[in-house]
Parts: C-alpha cells; sequence; structure tokens
C-alpha cells in the first residue's frame, strides 16, 4: 500500500467500529470475532492485561470492580456531573488526588476516561492493522453533535493516547448523513434521529448540490439505549426484593447478570411480541419473568418521549416545519425499538429511513469523510460537510453579563470578532473569560477557559480597542485571540476544558500533572487577583495627587487608608478570595471619591470644544468608575 489509509471510526457508548472505503463504498472492519461491533467494554485481568470488547464482557459479570462499560458517558465531565451515573453504574472513582479530572480504579490501578476510550481505539486500530496488513495512525473520529467542548477534546486526547492522528472530529448524525448522501444525490431537507446506547442527538441538515450543512442541532448527552436497560434493571431488582427477599443493589455481579438479560430481553422485543427473563441469583435462587411488547413500550415512552422536545426545538430552530422535512434517517440501535421508530414517524410526519444498519451507519460515514480527507474519488471529491456548533460562545462583560460572539446553530468552521474596552484608568492588562451557554448571566453559562492579554499600554477608560476573535475550526475545538489594536499587543489561547488533557498529558500519560494543571489554575486566579490589586492600588495613588482627593472628609481619608493596607496585606498572600474581597471593599470605600473626580472630568470636557471626526453612538469611550476591577466592558 503506497499511501497509508486513514479510517473513520465510530466510538461509541455501547458498541464501537471502524470503516474504510473500498472503492466508493464504505465497509466495516470486522474484529478478531468475526464481528463488526467491538463492545465498549473495558476490562483489567487479575493478571493485569487489559481486554477490549466481547473479551472483556464475561468480566463485567465475574469481576465487575475490575471492569468499566459506557465510558462514553464520563467523556469531558467532572465529579459533580456524573452523579447520577454512580446510583446505577458500578464504576468506583479514585479521589485521592486533587483537581477535577475524573479517574476510575480497575482493580488496584486508575485511568481517565480518555484512557479508558483509549484502549478501545487500540483494539479497533489492531482490528484495522491486522485486516490491511499495514500500521494505521490517522483516523476521524465521530462524536455526538450535542458534545461541548470539553467532550470532544477529550475524545481527541483519546486518539493520541492510542497513537491515532484525529485529522477530524465528526458529528454523528452528519456521518450518517454523508452514508446515506453517497446513494441520494437529492436536493432537500433530512432530519438524523440519532438514538444510541448513551446519547439522543437531532439534526437537521441541508442537501444542495453535493453541500452537506447542518442547518440546526440539539439533543441530551445523557439519554439513550442505557437508560432503558436502567430502567429494566431497577424494576428487576424491586421484583427481586420483593419475591425472592433479595437486595441486589450492592451486588455487582448479580447485576451484571441481569442487566445482560434484560439487554437481551430488550432486543428480543424488537422482533417478538414477547421474551422471557431468566436469571440465577445467589443462593441458588432464579428470576424468572415474561415481559410482553405492549407493557415494554408502555415502561419506556417517558424515557423515548424526552427525544420529542429537543426535535421539535431543533425543527423551530432551522425554522420548518415537518411538512419541509424530505427524509428521517435513523441511527443507533436504540432505533430499532419499533415504538422508536413509531414515534419518529409521529414526529416527522413520514415513514424513516432504515435502509442501512443503525449500528453501523456512523462508522461508514466517518469513513466516507476519512476518504474526502484523503483526496477521495469521483464518488466524494466534490462533497462538502458543514457542521454546526451546538451552543453559544461568548466572553463574559463587565457585570457579569455574557457578550455572545458565536451564536448557536452557527454553521462551522467560523469566525466572529467583537471589539470591547477597557473600564479603568490606565489598566495594563484584561482577563478574558470564554464561556459556553444560552443564558443571559455568566455565572449560569459554562466556563471554558481565561486568559490575559497584557503589555496594553496605560490609556484612558475606553480608548484601548480591544479586537476579540473566536474561531471553531473543522474539529469544532474553540481558538480565541485579543488584540488591542493600538499597540499591537495579542494573546491568544486553544480553548481546552479545566479539567482536559494538554498535550504534554497525553504525552506522558502522567496522572500527577492532572493535579499540576490544577494548582497551575489556582495559582492564575491568584495572580489575576493580584493584578487587580495592584491596578486598584496604583489607581488609588493616582487619585491622592487629585484635586478631589482635597474635598474628602478625614474620616473618609482614614477608612480609605485602612482599607488600603487590608488590601495589601491580603495581596501577600495566596487566597484569591480575600484579595478579591480586599479590592470590593477598597472599591466601594472610593466610591465618593471616583464620584467626584468624575464631576471634575465632566466639567472639564463640558468647557472644551470638540474637534475631530464625528462620534458614532455606542463607539466613544466610556466613562467608568475609575476605580472599578480591572476588567473590561463590552463597547457597545
Amino acid at each position: 500500500m503506497s499511501e497509508q489509509r486513514i479510517v473513520g471510526i465510530d466510538l461509541g457508548t455501547t458498541n464501537s467500529l471502524v470503516a474504510y472505503m473500498e472503492g466508493d463504498t464504505p465497509v466495516v472492519i470486522p474484529g478478531e470475532d468475526g464481528s463488526n461491533l467491538v463492545p465498549s467494554v473495558v476490562a483489567l485481568t487479575k493478571d493485569d492485561r487489559m481486554v477490549v470488547g466481547n473479551r472483556a464482557r464475561t468480566h463485567l459479570i465475574d469481576t465487575p470492580d475490575r471492569s468499566i462499560y459506557s465510558v462514553k458517558r464520563l467523556m469531558g465531565r467532572g465529579y459533580e456531573d456524573v452523579q447520577e451515573e454512580l446510583k446505577l453504574f458500578p464504576f468506583r472513582l479514585d479521589r485521592s488526588g486533587s483537581g477535577e479530572v475524573l479517574r476510575i480504579k480497575l482493580g488496584d490501578r486508575t485511568f481517565t476516561p480518555p484512557e479508558i476510550s483509549a484502549y478501545i481505539l487500540l483494539q479497533l486500530k489492531a482490528n484495522t492493522e491486522r485486516y490491511f496488513h499495514a500500521p494505521i495512525t490517522k483516523a476521524v473520529i465521530t462524536v455526538p453533535a450535542y458534545f461541548n467542548d470539553a467532550q470532544r477534546q477529550a475524545t481527541k486526547d483519546a486518539g493520541r493516547i492510542a497513537g491515532l492522528e484525529v485529522l477530524r472530529l465528526v458529528n454523528e448524525p452528519t456521518a450518517a448523513a454523508l452514508a446515506y448522501g453517497l446513494d441520494k444525490g437529492k436536493d432537500g431537507i433530512v432530519a438524523v434521529y440519532d438514538l444510541g446506547g448513551g446519547t439522543f442527538d437531532i439534526s437537521i441538515l441541508k442537501l444542495h448540490e453535493g453541500i452537506f450543512e447542518v442547518i440546526a442541532t440539539n439533543g441530551d448527552t445523557h439519554l439513550g439505549g442505557d437508560d432503558i436497560d436502567n430502567l429494566l434493571i431497577a424494576i428487576a431488582l424491586d421484583d427481586i426484593a420483593g419475591d425472592l427477599k433479595l437486595d441486589l443493589r450492592r451486588n455487582g455481579a448479580a447485576v451484571q447478570a441481569i442487566r445482560k438479560a434484560v439487554i437481551e430481553a430488550k432486543i428480543a422485543l424488537s422482533s417478538q411480541s414477547t421474551a422471557k427473563l431468566n436469571v440465577e441469583l445467589p443462593g441458588g435462587k432464579r428470576y424468572q419473568r415474561e415481559i410482553g411488547r405492549e407493557q415494554f413500550e408502555q415502561l419506556i415512552e417517558p424515557i423515548i418521549q424526552k427525544t420529542v422536545a429537543p426535535s421539535r426545538q431543533a425543527m423551530a430552530d432551522a425554522k420548518i416545519k415537518p411538512e419541509d422535512i424530505d427524509e428521517i434517517v435513523l441511527v443507533g440501535g436504540s432505533t430499532r425499538i419499533p415504538r422508536v421508530r413509531a414515534l419518529v414517524k409521529e414526529l416527522f410526519r413520514r415513514e424513516p429511513h432504515t435502509e442501512l444498519n443503525p449500528d453501523e451507519v456512523v462508522a461508514l460515514g466517518a469513513a466516507v469523510q476519512a476518504h474526502i480527507l484523503a483526496g477521495g474519488s469521483k464518488a466524494t471529491e466534490d462533497m462538502l460537510l458543514l457542521d454546526v456548533t451546538p451552543l453559544s460562545l461568548g466572553i463574559e462583560a463587565m457585570g457579569g453579563v455574557v457578550a455572545k460572539i458565536i451564536h448557536r446553530n452557527s454553521t462551522i468552521p467560523a469566525s466572529a470578532t467583537e471589539h470591547f474596552t477597557t473600564a479603568v484608568e490606565g489598566q495594563t492588562n484584561v482577563a478574558i473569560h470564554v464561556l459556553q451557554g444560552e443564558r443571559e448571566l455568566a455565572s449560569d453559562c459554562r466556563s471554558l477557559a481565561r486568559f490575559d492579554l497584557k503589555g496594553i499600554p496605560p490609556m484612558s477608560a475606553g480608548l484601548p480597542r480591544i479586537e476579540v476573535k473566536f474561531l471553531i475550526d473543522a474539529n469544532g475545538i474553540l481558538h480565541v485571540s485579543a488584540r488591542e489594536q493600538r499597540s499591537g499587543k495579542e494573546a491568544q489561547i486553544e480553548v481546552k476544558p479545566t479539567y482536559g488533557l494538554t498535550d504534554q498529558q497525553v504525552e506522558d500519560m502522567i496522572l500527577a500533572s492532572f493535579d499540576h494543571a490544577q494548582e497551575d489554575f489556582r495559582m492564575r486566579q491568584v495572580i489575576e487577583a493580584r493584578v487587580e490589586a495592584d491596578n486598584i492600588l496604583l489607581a488609588l495613588e493616582k487619585g491622592r495627587n487629585n484635586p478631589a482627593w482635597q474635598q474628602l472628609s478625614g474620616d473618609e481619608k482614614h477608612r480609605i487608608a485602612g482599607l488600603e493596607e487590608e488590601l495589601k496585606a491580603a495581596k501577600s498572600g495566596d487566597d484569591y478570595k480575600s484579595i478579591r474581597a480586599a479590592i470590593d471593599a477598597l472599591n466601594e470605600g472610593t466610591m465618593h471619591l471616583a464620584e467626584l473626580m468624575m464631576d471634575s472630568v465632566t466639567s472639564t470636557i463640558q468647557g472644551q470644544t470638540m474637534s475631530g471626526a464625528d462620534r458614532t453612538v455606542g463607539q466613544g469611550p466610556t466613562a467608568p468608575h475609575p476605580i472599578a476591577p480591572a476588567e473590561f466592558e463590552h463597547n457597545r
């Protein structure tokens, strides 16, 4: 093989697959056992070997404390995010270290979710290399459309750990559209309804002359077939506790045996009217139950109904009605359930497409995208793929409000620029806080990153013109840069989550690095607070040289001096909260001084004649409190 292949990988919650293009047709590569599906299960054997897939499944029952499944639901998430999972999944988390990154205990060892996912990718990589008898180092990996930056970055980290260069992250519904688009070639609107093991995505795509454009997306990163399994397991455990007087909720092996049985029953009910549960329990007892399809559908109705609101919201965002949609594509094993297919037909008022295997369609689409990146063929060379960002992105502006820069459902790759200005006299740096979400207050949105633009020449408040540029690349990863246009000072960052893996951590795979990263983040908060304290102390020193200082009473001057000393004492410590509290106190204590100084400035301006270019409303310099925090405000 003269040129190395690029493969497409569906890194799924329940199963994972790898595919490639054979001519103009995408094909799934089978595993060593002949199956196209590799269960997303990883286990650590008693002799300290890692096993993946069907070989790891038996360990879920025999040694559940050394096994893990559905790790995708933990990718890019913190401890506080996964409390509900821990009530149902037998995951053991190691919280001995500091920091937010999750660590999962398998036996006596600990792993991060990206490291667990990397073992699944390594298995897929090994399957592919055995199939082609050649090394594979490049891949396209799919992710749920509603994955946020943290989850996307964790997926890229997993690829790097597995020794794969991840050329592109592709939204799973978009990959499905690619797989179907090879055969269709028609213009129109397509809805991709993806209900997998752990996530639900709905995407509205516009197909026109070979261009695949996602015009709206929505979903739930915490909804899927696992929820159906967990519901059936909970019912079975209640039955067993009531009828057989056995409380097995803390018995990992028994829970896994029940899980295996209910999954088999769920699958059977997609093609049969009844299914039987027959599970051997501790103490020689046996749990037996027959469940009919009608009863099963009644039980799962509340779960699948959760897909309705996101679907309707996606149509509303796309400004279309159900009758405007030309085709419905089903993706994910859970869409085999007859009631799910009926619900989709009711929701979109047309029969959904099921020609391709719903378990394989995402991997097939990933292979198509990989083929496009590799140069492709006549069947794909003119194909263009456009995704959208699922949530708005912006920065925190003065007062804690969000200034949105890229709005949700913007087509990516995307870039946008906004201009800001300082709110402090002589301010030499600004702290940029990057946010994701739809709420108006920064406190209600997800914090993605913070960085400083330093070295701005001291100018009057409102005079600097700070250009903040957001760029979302083809992988959905955000890059932020800030530039003060008068001086040319610039800073930039590739946004990674607080609890994500840095490049060095990925390369070294040293878990202790996470602790250092958290400490670095804490110290950055302290440094930012100290810089802010220096600014306010400097501003106060300048205020003492202003004629307005002499207008203060002796008691006011004495109180300000006391607050100044308290801030200096706090600044010498490492508690950024104490520093900020002292800043706030001094800020409040100098309010009267600020008012007097503003009166003086206003009088001076009124006595002068304006000259030069006309000033446009909203573009002039602001007149903020001169001893305000060293933030910046949106220059409306």
